[in-house]
């Protein structure tokens, strides 16, 4: 690594308050990962111990919650340490591990809701060919495209980007990130713009497909009691996830891309942190709540617990 960049340690430099506002930020924090764990793990393991739930839709939010929690674990750990230290110095082999999680993850975020759009629409507006189309080789292979495309992606990116020498070591955020190792390097080719320039493309094509999808599960329930009380139950905890996650990642890519003068430190920290934090959180409680299996099965588990 060190022969191809100019520096070997980048500088943090979003964590420049007072050690009183970290030690407030932290003890926030902390209680918002452990929750974001415990959350997740115990929709995972509702969704894997209950034979009822293995079904391509609960098997897509357990992939969803798994790679919620991929995305929590590559940006609050290395966060929380460096609230507690005085010097905020992160290593280029750490900056590049960090900013490879933290992409596959959010990518893996839009291809897994995609994949979930596409399960819904086959199930509400195609029922017939459901069964027939959803076997369980489709969903191994949804799986992988799940997983390998945006690794795939973040590898290629990132070799990109580390093909110069970096001609800077300030990172004005709270963690690293691919276009931070971009702007970070002393020039940037055509290769790598005709790469940005397809990756958003893909983007823009998973979230035109996921609002495509469900125009048209819309249209067939209306058209269908049935399909709209199976719309409140199955779709709805779904377009609110993506709603979310859209939302927020949107939030911190314009921020990124444009940025904003003179706006508080704590609030560009936290637009820039908030789809790495919220969605995580708040994509399990969505679904344990809507979906009634596995609510069912939650209390279930919570009435054992008081028991015992």
């Amino acid at each position: 690594m060190d022969n191809i960049s100019t520096f070997s340690s980048f500088s943090l430099t979003a964590f420049n308050d007072s050690s009183t506002s970290r030690i407030t930020i932290f003890s926030f924090a902390l209680p918002g990962y452990s929750l974001t764990i415990f959350v997740n793990s115990l929709l995972i393991l509702i969704i894997l111990l209950d034979k009822v739930l293995h079904q391509p839709m609960y098997i897509f939010v357990c992939t969803l919650c798994i790679n919620g929690l991929y995305g929590a674990t590559g940006f609050y750990p290395p966060f929380l340490y460096y609230l507690l230290i005085k010097t905020h110095v992160i290593s280029l082999e750490e900056c590049v591990i960090q900013s490879f999680v933290i992409f596959t993850y959010a990518l893996g975020e839009f291809t897994n809701l995609s994949v979930m759009a596409f399960d819904r629409y086959l199930a509400i507006c195609r029922p017939l060919y459901y069964h027939t189309v959803m076997t369980s080789v489709t969903v191994w292979r949804l799986l992988t495209f799940i997983w390998m495309f945006p690794c795939f992606t973040a590898i290629l990116i990132i070799m990109m980007a580390l093909r110069y020498p970096l001609c800077m070591n300030q990172i004005d955020k709270l963690y690293c990130e691919t276009w931070i190792l971009e702007r970070l390097a002393c020039q940037v080719d055509t290769a790598q713009f005709v790469i940005s320039g397809i990756f958003t493309c893909a983007i823009n094509v998973l979230v035109f497909f996921v609002f495509c999808s469900y125009v048209k599960i819309i249209i067939a329930c209306k058209h269908s009691v049935q399909n709209h009380k199976k719309f409140i139950t199955t779709c709805l905890p779904h377009v609110v996830a993506f709603s979310n996650y859209v939302v927020w990642s949107l939030i911190n890519s314009l921020y990124a891309r444009f940025g904003i003068d003179n706006m508080p430190q704590a609030l560009t920290n936290f637009l820039s942190v908030s789809y790495l934090v919220v969605p995580p959180l708040v994509n399990p409680l969505i679904y344990g709540v809507v979906l009634t299996p596995i609510r069912m099965r939650a209390k279930y588990v919570f009435r054992r617990l008081k028991i015992r």
